[in-house]
């Protein structure tokens, strides 16, 4: 059962740095920027999915000016973004600006809000996640609401994330492709194992990774230690996670090259990968980031401690929004 709550001005937001995938941050930037009306004000959305009232906080970017009879308000793309483990979508927001990048182009940014500060990741039952599949229902749920709702794009709806979001977002990619235009996961893997998610159609997916992450490492967390509040799921490496989706868009070979900062590893779809206009000339792709942690580069916001550096030799929000905007071989 679905239904609207309540949609509400955004007044505020507290962030939960004592999770693993927490971030501190004092308070969340303005939308606005530079205190310039650039934009409508952010609410929070509730939305009753299978007898949870979920919440979610919503951007949405200021309607374009017209030069007379156009619809100034036509459909918008629209991105999904998941935050860490252990955080909320205040901690998110601030931390990616992904607010800010998306008004530039005329996007709206939902930041759902994980039950118990997290994500159903992985495909196993566990005692603090019974329904496995919880979070998926939400957030198609979610992506139908907004188009119905906000004038959604359901051509253009995206999902990105960080940590457990990042996986969630690559969960959502591999079971959900026909719903997705694309796909971004910072710092996060495919579930492997008893909670092992398979991707079963192309979809372009990114995936940006920190060489030394030391919380989930590149090379994958095949045995991870035990967690008293919720057990932390066994994931592939970030490139075995990248090319379990070339391989389902018929990918052929990958190509890796050194970029300032970072290796961009690229997987284009074969010329027969199913998924109609949008999947043609997709690609996967993989960016390694050298001396970076668990973190998202470009951030501003000062990661907890053990979570290593935080890379400048790229803007993930950046990237991850040109990426989504063209998906093609890069640069």
């Amino acid at each position: 059962m679905l239904a609207l709550a309540l949609v509400v001005p955004l007044a505020g937001c507290a962030t939960d740095s004592g999770r693993p995938d927490a971030a501190s941050s004092a308070s969340a930037p303005s939308a606005a920027g530079g205190g310039a009306a650039t934009a409508a004000p952010e609410v929070r959305g509730r939305l009753r999915v299978d007898g949870d009232l979920r919440q979610y906080l919503l951007h949405r970017p200021p309607a374009p000016a017209t030069d007379g009879g156009g619809d100034g308000d036509g459909p918008r793309p629209l991105l999904i973004a998941f935050h860490g483990r252990g955080a909320d979508a205040a901690e998110l927001r601030a931390k990616t600006r992904l607010e800010r990048a998306a008004t530039a182009r005329g996007m709206l940014v939902a930041f759902p809000e994980g039950l118990g500060h997290g994500w159903g990741a992985g495909a196993q039952a566990t005692k603090q996640r019974p329904d496995p599949a919880l979070d998926v229902r939400f957030t198609e749920a979610l992506i139908k609401h907004l188009v119905r709702t906000e004038r959604a794009d359901p051509g253009q709806v995206y999902v990105a994330g960080f940590s457990n979001g990042g996986s969630m977002a690559l969960r959502m990619a591999a079971e959900r492709p026909a719903l997705l235009a694309g796909a971004a996961s910072v710092s996060g893997q495919l579930p492997t194992g008893a909670a092992a998610v398979e991707p079963t159609g192309p979809v372009p997916v990114m995936v940006v990774y920190g060489a030394d992450d030391p919380v989930r490492p590149l090379a994958g967390l095949p045995s991870p230690p035990p967690d008293p509040e919720e057990p932390i799921l066994p994931t592939r490496s970030a490139r075995d996670s990248a090319a379990a989706f070339a391989a389902v868009g018929g990918a052929g070979e990958p190509v890796t090259r050194e970029e300032k900062g970072y290796d961009r590893t690229v997987w284009r779809f074969g010329k027969d990968a199913h998924g109609g206009d949008r999947r043609t000339g997709g690609t996967v792709q993989l960016l390694v980031v050298d001396g970076a942690g668990h973190t998202w580069p470009g951030s501003t916001v000062p990661p907890p401690e053990g979570f290593g550096p935080v890379s400048k030799a790229l803007d993930a929000t950046d990237t991850i929004l040109d990426f989504f905007t063209d998906p093609g071989p890069g640069r």
